[in-house]
């Protein structure tokens, strides 16, 4: 995909905010990710209640991005399957920052300790564990 032609400014955060920047964006990554989602008809029932139109469109974002990819579903061609391409996977680690953040500035969120726990103690190994997990791709 061609990227917009020009961006706010050349800095790293405003490049990934130029793409990334709105919640619903990095919720579908996050159902993608910790979900295992991969149809549109599971990404529409996600706690948050996307509305359809506002799915539809970032997935075909997405897409442009080259963060997802999708296909045909052989079990029912009506359907696209989705997944996640190499530059989507290089996301867990922001997913996964994100999550240490939240939890160290606001309790009763779900996520349990263990899974903190096991951050603190290996997250390069917890990030592998949730990559091959997601990684559609091999």
């Amino acid at each position: 995909m061609k990227e917009k032609d020009t961006l706010r400014s050349d800095c790293p955060i405003n490049y990934a905010l130029e793409f990334l920047g709105d919640k619903w964006t990095l919720l579908i990554i996050r159902d993608f990710i910790f979900d295992g989602k991969r149809f549109y008809k599971e990404f529409s029932k996600s706690k948050e209640k996307i509305a359809t139109n506002i799915l539809s469109d970032r997935l075909k974002r997405l897409e442009k991005l080259e963060i997802i990819k999708s296909e045909v579903y052989e079990k029912q061609k009506t359907q696209k399957i989705y997944t996640l391409t190499e530059k989507g996977l290089d996301l867990i680690p922001l997913l996964i920052e994100i999550i240490v953040w939240s939890s160290k500035y606001k309790e009763g969120l779900n996520v349990s300790e263990d899974f903190l726990e096991k951050l603190k103690v290996d997250k390069e190994g917890v990030i592998e564990l949730i990559r091959s997990k997601v990684d559609f791709t091999k």
